[in-house]
């Protein structure tokens, strides 16, 4: 979860998303989207590989760099928990604020069905 916490590293796993990539490819692409350098990219990868996010492989005379699933999984677990706790208590709130939305409206006589003066048409 540290290793993600960084914008820019979040954004080097969604690059890898869609499979693996080289480091100078993904240097290219988060250089020009947050104006890093390539070195500062290759520590952003390092943290990741570190913290066993991604993983890499020497192909020829460049590295390549693939999203490892498992630690996304534990993540999406924690997500999911914290969603389950935090979910039911947002859905009390979005009804009580529409109750209270409702309760102005009636109380302003802009109800459904009448002409703004709290009577029909």
């Amino acid at each position: 979860m540290d290793a993600l916490g960084d914008p820019v590293r979040r954004r080097l796993v969604e690059l890898l998303a869609d499979g693996g990539r080289s480091a100078g490819d993904l240097a290219d692409a988060v250089g020009a989207e947050f104006g890093i350098s390539q070195p500062a990219t290759s520590r952003h990868l390092r943290v990741l590989r570190e913290a066993g996010v991604v993983e890499s492989r020497p192909q020829g005379p460049v590295r390549l760099y693939s999203v490892r699933p498992e630690p996304l999984a534990d993540v999406e677990r924690w997500a999911r928990d914290v969603r389950r706790y935090w979910e039911p208590r947002l859905d009390a709130l979005a009804t009580e604020v529409a109750r209270g939305t409702r309760a102005r409206r009636l109380a302003s006589g802009d109800a459904p069905g009448t002409n703004g003066q709290g009577r029909n048409p």
